[in-house]
């Protein structure tokens, strides 16, 4: 009858492509130190959730299975560009991938906030605090 509003769709499908994302930073982090390891990272967000846009999904029937909120949890992961290699072949740079985490935890902490924002709205409107 109601569905969920399209910005706490997409707020949460933030906070997962950052979940996500801090997964794959944290592996980074893990294997710094790993001869040939390959540093990886997510497709970015505002990309991802352009082509998810392009192929939108939607259930006709109710016997049907609905697709997905969003379907950004399944954003690409990508092979970072290796323009530092380090002497065993490693292309891990802690630095960026500090960089990465920090950027990561903000648009975190946005989901997060617009949501709850956007519940403390809900509340509002049907008169409850």
């Amino acid at each position: 009858m109601f569905e969920r509003p399209q910005v706490m769709a997409i707020a949460s499908a933030l906070a997962e492509h950052a979940a996500a994302r801090q997964s794959a930073i944290s592996r980074n982090v893990a294997n710094a130190d790993t001869p040939g390891y390959r540093a990886v990272d997510i497709m970015d967000f505002a990309a991802a959730y352009r082509t998810e846009a392009e192929i939108s999904l939607r259930q006709t029937r109710p016997g049907h299975i609905p697709p997905s909120a969003t379907g950004l949890a399944n954003a690409a992961v990508e092979t970072a560009p290796s323009g530092h290699l380090s002497p065993n072949g490693n292309s891990v740079s802690l630095e960026s991938e500090m960089v990465k985490a920090a950027e990561t935890r903000k648009d975190h902490d946005l989901a997060l906030a617009v949501y709850r924002k956007s519940l403390d709205i809900l509340r509002a409107s049907i008169g409850r605090r």
